[in-house]
């Protein structure tokens, strides 16, 4: 039986990213002390468990000492100067969207597609509403796109197909993969966008409320038109770290609730009790997306704001518990993406990309992403 001696100081780095603990770890490894201390150390399979466990590539207790947890894109959530740890999900998370990106570039370049001239055609000097205005313009959308809409839940679907449609990807998922055992975190992150003159992408996190998706979904596009990639977290809406998620959220803000149109509907409703409701259901956002463009433009405060809130994500965390869960394929479309899943079909069909390599691209294998791109309907 072959014993690997392992570092201590490795063993507490991949606990400590992976929000374990020694006490944990002594209960899930009966001699994980003398493994620690080095009197007996784990064997192969032994650590491959640790490893899966703590979610620690193998190779990495293999070291001399404990490699730098870095995202491979700058990161927005820095706070007073201190750049937050990513965890091991995250980081995940944002390689396997690169790796998305990098092979749907590659597909596109040979398909003829050209670099997308929006891509960082703006920057912090801009106007929001010459931004706003400009992506409106590229997504093929008017000024009042959303009023057309039944609901606001409608309103998001067809935002996101709109993007799409512009050659930008956007995925929506709340867990690495397709492993429900490993939910994002919400607290950690809520965003990212990866940006390129062709194949750029845009993620959100799926476990955030239904109500809130639409806005980062408008703010990470924003991120896109002024060229600025990077992860995202926005706490109750608010921007954390650097200036340029305040720009963002503005643009957003501006995106999805033009300022003169608010105006003009607020008057109507300001004293009506369900003011954010009538709102809501006038720009087909959210009630809490209504909320907080009045708190932009300080027609509320932050205490009324941030009660609003709390109430509306908890009654959406409260229906999430009673959902019975949502359709395999549509939430496989979402997490996918409708273009970078049909890409992967034709070059499947085509001979131009292996069925092992597919499988790793979408997370599906066998006979379920055989049904996956049979029904996309190509």
């Amino acid at each position: 039986m072959v014993r690997v001696p392992v570092q201590t100081e490795l063993f507490r780095w991949a606990l400590e990213r992976s929000g374990r603990t020694e006490e944990s770890a002594r209960s899930k490894f009966p001699k994980f002390s003398e493994w620690l201390d080095g009197t007996r150390p784990a064997t192969v399979r032994q650590l491959e468990t640790f490893a899966n466990w703590t979610r620690t590539p193998f190779g990495f207790l293999m070291l001399d000492s404990p490699p730098e947890d870095r995202l491979p894109i700058p990161d927005f959530r820095t706070t007073s100067g201190r750049t937050l740890r990513p965890s091991p999900d995250l980081l995940e998370t944002v390689q396997a969207m690169q790796r998305r990106q990098e092979w749907m570039q590659e597909f596109l370049i040979e398909e003829g597609q050209e670099p997308l001239a929006f891509v960082g055609e703006a920057n912090m000097k801009d106007s929001p509403k010459k931004i706003a205005e400009s992506m409106r313009s590229a997504l093929g959308l008017s000024k009042e796109w959303a009023k057309q809409e039944k609901r606001w839940s409608d309103a998001l679907r067809s935002l996101r197909q709109a993007i799409e449609a512009a050659e930008i990807m956007v995925v929506i998922n709340g867990v690495v993969a397709n492993n429900t055992h490993r939910r994002l975190d919400v607290n950690e992150f809520r965003g990212f966008a990866l940006v390129a003159p062709i194949a750029p992408l845009i993620f959100v996190n799926g476990q955030d409320a239904k109500c809130a998706q639409m806005f980062t979904l408008a703010h990470e596009l924003a991120h896109l038109w002024i060229g600025a990639e990077g992860v995202s977290n926005l706490d109750r809406l608010q921007p954390v770290g650097a200036a340029v998620e305040t720009f963002c959220n503005r643009v957003a803000a501006e995106f999805l609730v033009p300022i003169r149109e608010f105006e003009t509907e607020w008057q109507i409703v300001a004293m009506d009790q369900d003011r954010f409701d009538r709102l809501a259901r006038t720009f087909k956002v959210s009630a809490l997306v209504a909320a907080r463009r009045a708190l932009d433009l300080r027609y509320i405060d932050r205490e009324e704001f941030f009660a609003f809130y709390d109430h509306q994500i908890q009654t959406s965390v409260e229906l999430r518990k009673r959902s019975t869960g949502g359709d395999f394929w549509k939430t496989q479309g979402v997490r996918i993406g409708d273009m970078f899943g049909s890409a992967v079909a034709q070059a499947v069909w085509a001979g131009r990309l292996l069925y092992r390599d597919a499988y790793k691209l979408t997370g599906l294998h066998g006979k379920t992403f055989d049904n996956y791109i049979a029904g996309l309907g190509l």
